[in-house]
């Protein structure tokens, strides 16, 4: 959970310190943060391609294959975090300014985005260690990665936006240079602590003779329509957010508050959906496809069960549990946000199923045909929120149900596939 969560972490740090900074910081954060986000999910995605392919040979017990596509995973992460920071560098300001009207708000996006997109390097590789661990089942140093990552993060957070020790405060910019750093000294040490771990010398990781292109290019195949799922699903949540900004900025400030809220209460499924990838592929790959639906239903039922846990009193008393983070002497956003925490309920009892059922579709291999699903009802999503944002003016509680007829059309159409056992002539 904590591993799929870094990037979520990261933004609601940014946030909660930007919230207390400064109204038009925390506005912009809302829409250049999802933009980046959408970055580190190509990244993301290449590494949850690697990881199905690589516990599936830790199913086979190929271990040298295991390193070999861990190796091909690597240097495609590096190629693309490179053309990353190039479109970062220097298409940033042409993309914002194709959906952002406030130049004030543009002139914001500009000052995070351009410190942030030196991590994109770290951040890219970094998924591709957690792939490797998580795709062999060994997830216990994740925890600790996670914490330096957090705890660094908060602490330039506080430096960098407010100024410390010298250091004249630097507001939204600060935040991008807080996280960008926090990644270098979480992807330092995963580095360091894989180069003295003794257990994962038997893949012959980072071998020159353990690398091959055919590798390579079966990682980019089963990659891709990863990589372009998370590109519609952020990439529709982005148009989203600049569809808000039109209304205003504080239905944006609003919109901004309900994502922090809904990154911390999915941060339990999205650890189920990391290991719902693993496990259907390691079945498959020890020849165990009667086990892959039972295990996809009752991860749904503990994710479900989770999330209800985690997210019914967080949404009943917004008021008590979102205190530390987005209280203080002016709780107004807090009471106005609470208003949409039920329709923010159903989305996370909802989500917590849908999604699990879409990874473990992508355990099988059957990664092109989640993507054909998940196009389809971003299509859908995209046309529902322009409608009942900028047609229709239905208000910020239809404008997030459109969340609730995405992830249910997606349960229910991924749910029918798995059941129809088209899956089972994958191989990869």
């Amino acid at each position: 959970m904590l591993g799929s969560a870094a990037q979520n972490i990261i933004v609601l740090c940014d946030n909660v310190f930007l919230y207390h900074q400064s109204k038009t910081d925390f506005a912009a954060v809302g829409i250049v943060g999802v933009f980046y986000l959408i970055i580190a999910s190509i990244g993301y995605g290449f590494s949850r391609g690697g990881q199905v392919l690589i516990a599936r040979r830790h199913g086979e017990k190929d271990y040298k294959g295991v390193g070999s596509f861990f190796n091909a995973l690597i240097s495609l992460e590096l190629v693309l975090a490179s053309i990353m920071f190039v479109i970062l560098q220097f298409g940033s300001h042409w993309i914002f300014t194709q959906f952002i009207e406030d130049p004030i708000i543009l002139g914001k996006c500009m000052e995070y985005i351009i410190p942030r997109s030196y991590g994109v390097f770290f951040s890219y590789l970094g998924v591709s260690l957690i792939a490797l661990y998580t795709g062999v089942a060994r997830t216990k140093f994740i925890i600790y990665d996670t914490i330096i990552l957090t705890v660094v993060n908060v602490i330039l957070n506080y430096i960098f936006i407010y100024g410390a020790f010298g250091i004249e405060p630097m507001g939204i910019a600060g935040a991008g240079w807080a996280s960008t750093l926090s990644e270098v000294v979480a992807f330092l040490a995963f580095a360091l602590y894989m180069r003295y771990d003794i257990y994962t010398r038997k893949y012959s990781t980072f071998k020159k003779d353990n690398f091959h292109r055919k590798e390579m290019w079966q990682v980019q195949s089963v990659s891709l329509p990863l990589v372009l799922q998370s590109i519609l699903g952020l990439g529709s949540w982005f148009i989203f957010f600049t569809l808000i900004e039109n209304l205003g900025q504080r239905q944006l400030e609003i919109s901004n508050l309900i994502r922090n809220i809904y990154l911390i209460l999915s941060i339990p499924c999205w650890g189920f959906s990391a290991g719902i990838n693993t496990l259907v592929s390691n079945y498959i790959g020890q020849r165990k496809r009667q086990g892959v639906m039972p295990i996809i239903m009752k991860t749904a039922v503990l994710s479900l069960l989770v999330t209800a846990v985690v997210s019914i009193p967080v949404l009943a008393m917004p008021e008590f549990f979102l205190y530390p983070l987005f209280g203080g002497d002016d709780m107004l956003l807090i009471y106005e946000t609470k208003p949409y925490m039920l329709v923010l309920l159903v989305i996370m009892l909802i989500f917590s199923v849908g999604a699990i059922f879409m990874n473990g579709l992508i355990g099988t291999g059957h990664t092109r045909t989640a993507l054909w699903i998940q196009a389809v009802f971003t299509v859908g999503y995209v046309i529902y929120a322009n409608y009942a944002i900028k047609v229709a003016n239905l208000g910020l509680d239809w404008a997030w149900a459109t969340e609730i007829f995405y992830w249910t059309g997606i349960g229910v159409v991924v749910y029918i596939y798995l059941r129809s056992n088209k899956w089972h002539v994958a191989r990869i």
